[in-house]
């Protein structure tokens, strides 16, 4: 296993007194002391079910926890605030890190929808109704074609589901 759950708090506390009394004495005694082991705790996001491609991750369908083997690849997400949002691309499993290659960020436009298309140089601004030819994310580039007239373009997705026409 590559990570210890929160349980190790509840084994701390049902220990005894002077016990906890000699170990808080040597953790301060270590904590004035610079170590790399108390410089940084490492944590990763686990599922606590199973989760399928195409479903959004939300807080309540996973946990974070501590890492406790050192040699664990980067690459995995450790905070809540990386998962916010996102969508997974293949099945998570509960127990296992969540690599950030496995997500990606939502759709603004879907395949075959009705979107705007916007062409802009200088004063003159176009525009006209598209069919995306791919599911796209803000900021990605796509091919679209233009409803009227059949011609497919290149445009960039907008925050507000537009797409914004490149000249050739």
């Amino acid at each position: 296993m590559t990570f210890r759950r929160s349980a190790h708090i509840k084994a701390w506390k049902s220990r005894g007194a002077p016990l906890r009394l000699a170990v808080g004495a040597l953790l301060s005694a270590a904590c004035l002391l610079p170590s790399p082991a108390f410089a940084e705790r490492m944590t990763a996001v686990i599922p606590t079910q199973t989760i399928y491609p195409g479903e959004t991750l939300d807080p309540s369908r996973v946990e974070v926890v501590d890492v406790t083997n050192p040699d664990l690849a980067d690459g995995y997400v450790r905070t809540l605030n990386e998962i916010d949002g996102k969508v997974t691309k293949r099945t998570l499993l509960p127990g296992r890190v969540i690599l950030v290659s496995a997500l990606r960020e939502q759709y603004a436009v879907e395949r075959g929808s009705s979107v705007r298309l916007v062409f802009s140089n200088g004063g003159l601004t176009i525009s006209a109704a598209g069919s995306p030819l791919q599911d796209a994310a803000v900021g990605e580039l796509i091919r679209v074609r233009n409803i009227d007239t059949g011609v497919i373009v290149s445009g960039t997705v907008m925050a507000d589901g537009t797409i914004h026409v490149v000249a050739k």
